[in-house]
């Protein structure tokens, strides 16, 4: 009969186990590969394809279990620099800082989100929880510039300081982390300026 011990390091190997199976995961997201087989993943972890499924119920469970790993340690860089009351450009300033150090975080997992949300629909609600979190937060944070133009402003805002923008710029575009922020701080300020000064 299985003594408690037993049973608390049978539980301790499984979450140990569950863990190398998911750095082995993020490592392969880190390398650009966004959708590995289960036979690629488990060669990572140095386990066999069948044992990976002890850990997890299947591939999409172990993609959602690593994306929401790396969301969750991502969650103190949510934090930003600045308050509504502060001006303008300190404002914009934190908003940018604040999303590429994000970003850079998350992008592995963010990448291999995006390419798999069109048929997870567990990984597309959570996207689409993070991208509703992320323009509230520009909402609050612009709150008194975009009194009386929320409507037209705030989606552009959104846009510019969305995940896909900053692939852009850095991905498509070959910019250095510097000049993406200076591209983005440009362009907010641009959008932000008060028509009236």
């Amino acid at each position: 009969m299985p003594t408690d011990g037993d049973v608390d390091g049978r539980r301790l190997r499984r979450e140990q186990n569950r863990e190398v199976v998911l750095d082995a995961l993020v490592e392969l997201f880190s390398e650009g590969v966004l959708q590995p087989s289960s036979g690629e993943i488990a060669e990572r972890a140095g386990l066999s394809p069948r044992s990976l499924f002890r850990y997890f119920d299947d591939v999409d469970d172990l993609n959602r279990a690593a994306i929401a790993r790396q969301q969750h340690q991502a969650r103190p860089l949510l934090e930003l620099a600045a308050e509504p009351g502060e001006p303008t450009e300190v404002k914009v300033e934190a908003l940018v800082d604040g999303r590429l150090r994000l970003f850079d975080a998350i992008a592995p997992a963010a990448r291999a989100a995006r390419v798999t949300a069109h048929r997870r629909d567990v990984i597309a609600s959570e996207l689409a929880e993070a991208r509703s979190f992320l323009r509230h937060q520009v909402a609050r944070l612009f709150g008194p510039e975009l009194a009386g133009r929320g409507d037209e402003l705030l989606p552009a805002l959104d846009v510019l300081c969305s995940f896909e923008a900053i692939e852009l710029l850095r991905r498509d575009q070959k910019l250095s982390r510097p000049k993406a922020r200076a591209a983005l701080v440009s362009a907010l300020t641009a959008l932000l300026r008060d028509p009236g000064a």
